[in-house]
């Protein structure tokens, strides 16, 4: 833990750099990825979404080294007060919805509070969540589909629109 401590706090270390330093350690430690969660949780709020970010790169290119535990720590940082906490929180549940099909109610109500944030960025990524969710073709569509065709009507930024549009498509092919 205190490698995570020294790298994370260090300030000559470049932002990405750290990032990308503990997306590695991720892939090569995949065992041991629960230490990195319990660093996480105890951090302060920059740290913590530095390692949200990390966990979001490595499931990104590998879904399937997401743990429960991992899934469960990104559904509860949802609610976190830190806009990056929130979207990078996003990624990784939308990265690792398919692994936790069974298990996504709390992950859709947290995402969907996203949706009516200030931050676009945020309802961005709740968008990416929610796309992902929806292409799972689970029966949580009955519920999330009307909810995506109220947001679009809604939602101000045409990038964000087109998110949910695409998703809606996929599954109606």
């Amino acid at each position: 833990m205190s490698d995570f401590n020294v790298i994370l706090n260090d300030k000559s270390v470049k932002p990405k750099e750290k990032t990308e330093w503990l997306s590695n350690w991720i892939l090569e430690n995949r065992e041991n990825t629960q230490i990195l969660l319990d660093f996480a949780k105890d951090s302060k709020d920059p740290i913590k979404a530095t390692c949200i970010e990390a966990m979001e790169f490595a499931s990104k290119n590998e879904p399937a080294i997401a743990t429960k535990a991992w899934f469960d720590f990104a559904v509860e940082s949802l609610t976190e007060k830190a806009p990056r906490i929130k979207w990078e929180s996003a990624k990784v549940v939308g990265n690792c919805a398919g692994q936790f099909s069974k298990e996504l109610d709390q992950a859709i109500t947290n995402l969907l509070a996203n949706t009516e944030h200030i931050g676009t960025v945020v309802r961005w990524s709740a968008a990416y969540a929610l796309g992902e969710i929806i292409l799972l073709k689970t029966k949580h569509n009955e519920t999330i589909i009307p909810a995506i065709e109220s947001i679009i009507l809604r939602e101000e930024k045409n990038s964000i629109q087109k998110i949910y549009q695409k998703a809606l498509k996929k599954i109606t092919k």
